[in-house]
């Protein structure tokens, strides 16, 4: 489904905007960006949505928003993403409607299947590693919960949190379909390129499976 997705990060992208980071990304060969403005008023993450929109219909990528289904919904957006505590995914599913992706975010098995059952497209767990672009995860859940998530479910399976070029393979050997990351390409000088190497180490471990 998803090999690499790129979440957006105003804070670590040194002065690039959402919709600048997204091209940089998907030149780079990220499959999905996925908007994430928490500070941001709805008029400007609307705007930066759109103009993502557009950039990934060039490419041909997917683009998701994260929380916000107004947002998705008014951009077009490909789906949205949604966590423990947002709106429940049989309503977002009725809003959406079936052509929309819908994945959610998971700590455990029992939250997978859980998403599984009530209609998510994905699910991505995490905090796998430590980090610090979400102070509020669960951090540092290892590769067994990759593992025993990939196991629970039939649909496919994202890893997020602390991943980067030093454990990304190890993240797809342990059961992940693809991996979403924020510091590990963000942050860097060269984003296209930092994509680009991440993007080639999960297809180089892959086959390998």
């Amino acid at each position: 489904m998803f090999e690499l997705c790129v979440i957006t990060d105003r804070a670590l992208s040194r002065g690039l905007s959402e919709s600048e980071v997204a091209r940089l990304a998907y030149s780079g060969g990220a499959d999905i960006v996925q908007l994430r403005m928490k500070e941001s008023d709805g008029k400007e993450m609307l705007e930066q949505a759109k103009m993502i929109r557009d950039i990934s219909d060039e490419y041909s990528k997917f683009f998701i928003v994260n929380d916000r289904i107004d947002i998705a919904l008014m951009s077009d957006a490909d789906g949205v993403h949604l966590g423990q505590s947002d709106v429940p995914i049989e309503l977002a599913r009725k809003l959406l409607g079936d052509d929309k992706l819908i994945g959610m975010s998971v700590h455990n098995a029992g939250e997978a299947t859980g998403a599984e059952a009530m209609g998510a497209d994905y699910v991505c767990v995490g905090s796998i590693f430590k980090t610090y672009t979400k102070y509020d995860a669960l951090q540092s859940l290892g590769l067994d919960a990759v593992f025993t998530v990939k196991e629970s479910v039939d649909i496919p399976v994202m890893a997020i949190g602390g991943i980067n070029r030093g454990n990304i393979q190890d993240v797809i050997r342990a059961g992940a379909d693809g991996v979403a990351v924020i510091s590990a390409v963000v942050s860097k000088t060269d984003i296209s390129a930092a994509a680009h190497e991440l993007k080639d180490m999960i297809l180089k471990v892959r086959p390998n499976i």
